[in-house]
């Protein structure tokens, strides 16, 4: 049976609190010089995240996918960028509007965002949810704060992913203050907001190093001074670094394989980055081994699940346990970063559906649904050894932003049983036509919403993606990495149809019949 997505009804006092928005309302009565009672309205509208007649639009224009279906914009401008990004831009596929599923470009045709719009997009575009936002603006709710002003709704954001993320049902708050005051290791119960995936990343690898290295003079001695800390990522498949993606700051694309004259001069003492054989745990114990004693100490194990720039393949329950076992056994810290996969899981932290008890985890791009760069780092007592200043961004806390987590969490958590059964739908439905074009495709790689198709030649996969890109299907190869088989990845958002995914498969199905 075919489930149909939940439509959630909030109001902005639901979400954060009737005392708070009341708070707020006189707030702003005052400022604005406004009836109280008519600022309470707003706070008190419930709003449908996503109505009948929403959605029903979104399947009708499935069908105008690769059609002209306005006049475009034909003077767009040419921008100032760097010429790398320049040779990159494709103007045409630049939004003139977005509704559900669909991109209109500037060119005029409608686009399937089949990649979420580079991942973020967890909602899709215009998602009705996201106009308790918009009454938050209207009652004056502050977006501009800072580290020491943190609002009350990025404190109650903070609160509700550590709750998720440690299982602790809604109306248990002695369960949370519990968690929230333990210091025991592995016990997730501290968040720093940070603006991009790459800063929360780099604060947990500083938080990492902190214990090898003082960020201030006046700290403590760390716990593992005058020792080398030697990080371990995951490898590609000739044994480099390029499978690994941790953002874009310096050392985090040292771990990657970039500015290797750099790397080669910090791993004269100062540190050592060392690959991972995929999904291969005696390779993981072999580097423990090597690595964890005398003058170098394993510093962390830097991991995705799902390796979205290395093809989409998909780290194995058994290996991450193992190598988890490992590292609890010899105090070596654990990130998961799962800026890529969060919110797509039916548990909204895809660590879970693994069993594993990091000591970090990074999440972002989809939990604000696209609307405001927001990432954060949730990290362990034990790990809290930064100053203010260790990781401090000036527009990480924004009440705004934070709300939109909020919002996309709320529909997330209703929809957990449809992006389960609509995910699985999904993968069944492309491994399917992976047997049918056997000739074609290798397997399929991935799971569920964010699934990759790997072709057994490089010219095919290409092929593939140029014949879907003209359909208007907006979707990309990868066939450039280290002995990465070619793949084109997907990762369709949480509103995402049967009838959508049907579309995309018929399509697929056509491309491949052309090759």
């Amino acid at each position: 049976m075919r489930l149909s997505i939940v439509n959630p009804a909030l109001s902005l006092c639901d979400l954060v609190g009737d005392d708070y928005m009341k708070a707020v309302c006189r707030a702003r009565s005052f400022a604005a010089g406004v009836d109280p009672e008519q600022l309470l309205a707003v706070a008190e509208e419930k709003v449908e995240f996503y109505p009948a007649s929403f959605q029903k639009r979104v399947d009708e224009l499935i069908d105008y996918v690769g059609q002209k279906v306005c006049d475009g914009y034909s003077r767009s401008a040419a921008g100032a960028s760097t010429k790398a990004f320049a040779n990159a831009s494709r103007t045409y596929l630049a939004p003139l509007s977005g509704f559900g599923l669909i991109r209109i470009g500037e060119d005029g045709r409608a686009y399937l965002i089949s990649k979420s719009e580079h991942y973020h997009a967890s909602l899709g575009h215009c998602f009705p949810g996201y106009r308790l936002i918009e009454n938050a603006k209207k009652l004056g709710i502050a977006n501009i704060t800072h580290n020491n002003s943190r609002g009350h709704i990025t404190r109650r954001l903070e609160e509700e992913l550590i709750r998720i993320a440690n299982g602790i049902d809604r109306s248990d708050c002695r369960g949370l203050e519990h968690v929230l005051a333990s210091e025991e290791p592995h016990v997730l119960n501290r968040v720093l907001n940070l603006e991009t995936g790459s800063l929360a990343v780099e604060a947990a690898l500083k938080m990492m190093l902190g214990r090898f290295y003082k960020l201030e003079q006046t700290f403590d001695t760390p716990p593992h001074t005058g020792k080398t800390p030697v990080f371990l990522v995951i490898a590609d498949n000739e044994g480099g670094k390029q499978a690994n993606y941790h953002g874009t700051t310096t050392l985090t694309q040292t771990m990657r394989g970039l500015w290797p004259e750099l790397l080669s001069k910090l791993e004269n003492g100062l540190l050592l980055v060392r690959s991972v054989r995929i999904n291969d745990s005696g390779h993981f114990e072999e580097l423990v081994k090597t690595y964890d004693k005398g003058d170098t100490k394993v510093a962390g194990f830097f991991h995705e699940l799902i390796l979205m720039n290395y093809g989409g393949i998909r780290l194995s329950e058994s290996f991450l346990q193992a190598a988890y076992q490992i590292c609890r056994d010899r105090g070596i810290p654990t990130i998961v970063d799962e800026i890529q996969s969060c919110i797509w899981s039916p548990r909204l932290f895809h660590y879970k559906e693994y069993g594993l008890e990091p000591d970090f985890v990074s999440v972002g791009k989809g939990f604000p649904g696209g609307q405001y760069p927001a990432s954060k780092i949730l990290s362990t007592t034990p790990m809290d050894n930064l100053n203010q200043f260790g990781a401090l961004v000036t527009n990480g806390q924004e009440e705004l932003a934070s709300l939109a987590y909020l919002v996309t969490m709320e529909f997330a958590q209703a929809n957990s049983e449809y992006t389960s059964a609509l995910g699985d739908y999904y993968e069944g439905e492309l491994k399917a036509l992976a047997k049918r074009h056997s000739e074609l495709i290798e397997r399929i790689e991935g799971q569920r919403h964010l699934s990759a198709i790997f072709f057994n030649s490089a010219d095919k996969a290409i092929g593939f993606i140029e014949i879907l890109n003209h359909a208007g299907i907006d979707i990309s190869a990868q066939t450039y990495k280290a002995r990465c088989p070619p793949s084109a990845l997907t990762k369709i958002p949480l509103t995402a149809t049967y009838k959508m995914v049907d579309f995309l498969i018929r399509k697929m199905d056509q491309a491949l019949n052309k090759l």
